[in-house]
């Protein structure tokens, strides 16, 4: 597997960063087709934000429902406030089915209905009933079945380096960005720094989740993929969208547990703690006790509690500032307690465990850092893009590639569609161009990592006062809704941070903290500078000042 001599690995055709859905799809289609494959994931093969996705997969599953196919398309572009890429829209809708079937394919058990056909929910932005879910643990059901594939094929020679931190990508061309990669230098568990040459390498490392104070992604969403394709001249677009799940559990937590889109789909409602007061006292009254009616959701949208994320978190966040509270309510107690409990069984223990009981009791929640809908800008076969034209060797999928599906705005549970497209798009490419001979050449030795010099870092006490700094400023200055002076600000305060972390960085040994928080200061200059430039108010970025 390696040389220890020369701390470099055994060479791969593909190069897998990210262990989610995109990444475990891609590296089964290949490896079942004969090429030398290796995942390279910082933690454990299942942790990734795959793992956490509890609403499902969106999907039209009958092609020849031509209604159907278009309100998915008009709902995506609709929910993406207008800057979604139609054609990359209607190719991914129209995919969607076989994509889908792939899954069960692999093992994915979706929930089915009483007639043994799927059960179809409904989530925010959908104008129907189109989700594939497994209960409220949809995700974990998809990474468990690919997970499964891949250990089995770990014994067929599947390369798998779990724990392992990747430093950066390799240019094959360290003058000439245009020539694209050929490899990454890698960070061992025991802190050895490794090159591993490969023909191509796919980014599969998810979102940035870790930019703010309080996130639904687990602690590895920092940016990874996007600033290690930035660094090699790769085009990043949209950053300025990032997108606020308006229904995060409302506790002392920096990753606040998810509250699934399919409960308002199934019938919860949001409340202010005062209009759950006028509720409640209404129903003791005898009077009109339809609890949408009470709702503050009214007051922003026709569609209330059910709308986009965006729509929905925006008006949370207004909410919140106008009367001091920390949180709203997800309402419950007006739905089928049976129900209820069969649909949410993974939210029902979670809440239960802070006191709460689904159903009786509202669910106090409020907005989080969700989804990272901009990224490195790929093809539709999920190839980077630098100037617009392809990066040779490298690709982007899943949350960390900006295709054109999303717009301004993510549509709830597209995300999970979109990674499994491209992810069997980008293995397909990879495959005919392996089998045409026209994949890029491997480079046997490549350039070593520079660490003969480097000293020990000595304190890691101001990396992580940085790393607060960093997540703080984000928080309340490029948050859901932002402001010209408040930009600047973050501006001013990235400048600072950067200026104290960069020369660690080139003096000392890398840590996979250090690596985290040197690809956060990237990512958050990228959305500064993209927020600043975006002149609109559209979807996700919200600037008082162009109100």
């Amino acid at each position: 597997m390696m040389d220890e001599n020369s701390q470099q690995l055994a060479p791969v055709d593909v190069a897998i960063v990210g262990s989610g859905i995109a990444g475990l799809f891609l590296a089964l289609r290949c490896f079942r087709k004969g090429l030398s494959v290796a995942i390279v994931t910082k933690k454990n093969l299942s942790t990734s934000s795959t793992n956490w996705a509890q609403g499902g997969i969106a999907g039209v599953l009958d092609t020849n429902d031509k209604i159907n196919l278009e309100a998915h398309v008009q709902d995506t572009i609709r929910s993406g406030a207008g800057l979604c890429d139609e054609e990359v829209v209607r190719s991914v809708v129209y995919e969607a089915a076989e994509r889908i079937q792939d899954l069960v394919e692999h093992g994915v058990k979706f929930d089915l209905d009483e007639e043994g056909v799927f059960d179809l929910v409904r989530e925010g932005g959908h104008s129907s009933k189109r989700i594939l879910h497994s209960r409220d643990r949809t995700g974990a059901e998809i990474e468990k079945a690919l997970t499964d594939g891949v250990s089995q094929e770990y014994e067929e020679g599947l390369r798998i380096l779990e724990n392992w931190m990747v430093l950066d990508l390799i240019r094959r061309d360290l003058e000439d960005p245009s020539k694209g990669v050929a490899g990454l230098w890698c960070l061992a568990p025991d802190r050895t720094v490794y090159t591993l040459s490969s023909k191509v390498v796919v980014l599969a490392s998810g979102g940035a989740g870790m930019l703010h104070l309080a996130t639904t992604n687990p602690s590895v969403a920092t940016g990874d993929g996007v600033a290690m394709a930035y660094r090699v001249g790769a085009d990043v677009k949209d950053m300025e969208f990032i997108q606020f799940h308006p229904t995060a559990l409302a506790e002392d937590s920096d990753q606040p547990f998810l509250i699934t889109e399919a409960m308002r789909g199934h019938g919860a409602i949001l409340m202010t703690k005062e209009d759950y007061s006028i509720w409640k006292e209404a129903i003791r009254g005898g009077k009109e006790i339809n609890p949408s009616k009470y709702s503050y959701m009214t007051r922003y949208s026709k569609k209330g509690s059910l709308d986009t994320r965006d729509i929905v978190a925006r008006a949370t966040d207004k909410e919140l500032k106008k009367n001091g509270d920390t949180h709203v309510l997800l309402v419950t107690e007006h739905l089928e307690y049976e129900e209820l409990r069969k649909s949410f069984p993974t939210i029902l223990e979670r809440v239960k465990q802070i006191g709460i009981e689904l159903g009786p009791d509202p669910i106090p929640v409020r907005p989080a850092a969700h989804y990272l809908v901009g990224g490195v800008a790929v093809d539709s076969c999920g190839r980077a893009l630098r100037n617009g034209k392809n990066l040779p060797g490298l690709y982007a999928i899943g949350e960390v590639a900006r295709t054109g599906l999303h717009g301004a705005n993510r549509l709830a549970s597209n995300s999970l569609l979109e990674a499994v497209v491209y992810s069997e798009r980008a293995a397909e490419n990879i495959i005919e161009s392996a089998e045409d001979g026209t994949l890029p050449k491997l480079i046997e030795n490549l350039t070593k990592w520079r660490d003969e010099d480097l000293e020990e870092l000595s304190e890691h006490g101001p990396l992580r006062t940085d790393l607060f700094g960093l997540r703080n400023m984000m928080t309340n200055d490029v948050g859901l809704v932002k402001s010209n002076a408040r930009l600047q600000r973050a501006k001013r305060r990235i400048s600072h941070i950067r200026s104290e972390v960069v020369p660690l960085w080139h003096s000392t040994k890398p840590t996979q903290e250090m690596v985290e928080l040197r690809n956060l200061i990237i990512c958050s200059e990228l959305v500064i500078e993209a927020s600043i430039s975006r002149n609109e108010n559209v979807g996700l970025h919200w600037n008082i000042d162009l109100e």
